[in-house]
């Protein structure tokens, strides 16, 4: 169960939601295609090694003919060659079958709730939540800052150990009223013996849509494209 941190001063007012977003992700080059390449030089590589041992072997000396032995050493090679071939076929074969299962297991999480890593939270009516994954138990300062990278709030809180749920009710720390929009909150913690403690932070958010275009597919949550590698765990939706 989710607790809340505690300020050790006086805070601007705090309350309690979920929402999502972090840097966007760029996906990566489709390793089918990398493979098909490779095919093709291997490929065309084969064909030369067999036309060359062909015209080897017609044009010989019947006086002094290919020595054995250095005929069984091409031999070889011509096998390996063609056994590479083969394994690259099967390896297109693997990574397309990976590939469907990817888009499979994405699709599924449309209009589901999930958790992913991230320090970046969109404020909505006045309401951005991020969830704190507290190892032991610490003091320390909460930052929040706007897409701009300018200091909006700030604030000395305790956080027992567990997962902690922080919420901002979008006001700095004189009170005014931030508009909607992207925050990013960092953390600089310590234990009680002054030692300085990492806090992983999470935010929450309902999977809009799936890019099956990109490899890999990527979510959409809050506007923000996710892979699945980053989601932390999955929510049971209320309705």
């Amino acid at each position: 169960m989710a607790t809340s941190i505690l300020p050790t001063t006086s805070p601007a007012p705090v309350s309690t939601t979920v929402t999502s977003a972090t840097t966007p992700t760029s996906s990566s080059p489709s390793t089918a295609s990398t493979v098909g390449i490779d095919d093709n030089t291997i490929a065309g590589n084969f064909t030369t090694f067999l036309q060359l041992l062909t015209t080897q072997l017609q044009n010989q000396n019947p006086l002094d003919p290919l020595d054995t032995n250095q005929f069984t050493a091409q031999l070889v090679q011509f096998a390996q060659v063609e056994q590479q071939l083969k394994s690259n076929d099967q390896l297109a074969s693997l990574v397309s079958l990976q590939q469907t299962a990817q888009n499979t297991q994405a699709l599924q999480f449309v209009g589901e709730t999930v958790g992913v890593n991230g320090a970046t939270a969109a404020l909505s009516s006045g309401q951005a939540t991020w969830n704190l994954n507290v190892p032991q138990d610490a003091t320390g300062t909460i930052t929040i800052s706007s897409a701009t990278g300018q200091t909006v709030y700030s604030n000395n809180y305790s956080m027992g150990a567990g997962l902690q749920s922080f919420s901002w009710d979008g006001k700095d720390n004189n009170g005014v009223q931030w508009p909607d929009g992207n925050y990013t909150m960092s953390i600089t913690a310590q234990d009680a013996n002054g030692q300085p403690v990492s806090v992983p932070t999470e935010i929450e958010g309902v999977v809009d849509s799936v890019d099956l275009t990109k490899s890999p597919p990527t979510l959409s949550i809050g506007g923000q494209n996710y892979t699945l590698n980053q989601i932390t765990r999955a929510l049971r939706n209320s309705n």
